[in-house]
């Protein structure tokens, strides 16, 4: 059974930085599509980050420069590295998995089959 979990959200002021985590349990990087999404007050989720079996990322425009995901395989974990933070950052942060095989695409526009219970960011300016 898949499990994931999100952790490290918080409140900081803007050009603060933070780190997400997602504990990940019952799957393998190697066969997931993995992704952070945020839903901001009064707005549609949004796809933040994508990274794929292979390590190919993904990020929307507006993180892109700022914004790191990667894949901690001895820990079990996927991180989400923000930095620079705006205050349009503050949202809701959710880690999400899918099935992925090589040559399928893992970005925002994947049905997720998977996801964590969200972590909250807010920044401050």
């Amino acid at each position: 059974q898949v499990h994931l979990a999100e952790s490290g959200g918080d409140s900081v002021q803007a050009g603060g930085s933070l780190r997400l985590s997602c504990e990940v349990s019952g799957l393998s990087f190697r066969g997931y599509c993995m992704a952070w999404f945020r839903q901001r007050l009064g707005k549609e989720r949004e796809a933040v980050a994508a990274i794929d079996g292979n390590g190919k990322t993904y990020y929307r425009d507006s993180v892109k420069g700022r914004f790191v995901a990667a894949k901690d395989n001895d820990k079990d974990t996927l991180n989400l590295q923000m930095d620079n933070l705006k205050p349009e950052d503050t949202a809701m942060y959710y880690c999400a998995a899918d099935l992925w095989l090589r040559g399928d695409g893992c970005h925002g526009g994947v049905d997720f089959s998977y996801w964590g219970q969200g972590t909250l960011v807010g920044v401050v300016s």
